[in-house]
């Protein structure tokens, strides 16, 4: 097996529907910049309030990737 190396970071998707919904909105947009996405962990669910109703979800994501050799 080789040895790899990857790097964390961390992401807040929002959305107006769900929390899944934010939560797939920070994968899908990490994916349009990084390469070789392997495992997102959600870690944290919020919520924006305004005049007592939820204005969106918030999901805060670690998504993993893997440094690529040049």
């Amino acid at each position: 097996m080789t040895e790899s190396v990857y790097k964390i970071i961390e992401l807040v998707g929002t959305s107006e529907e769900s929390w899944e919904k934010a939560a797939a909105s920070a994968v899908e947009r990490a994916a349009k910049s990084l390469r070789d996405l392997r495992i997102a962990e959600i870690v944290e669910l919020d919520m924006q309030i305004s005049d007592g109703k939820v204005q969106a979800y918030r999901a805060k994501v670690k998504v993993s990737f893997k440094y690529q050799d040049d």
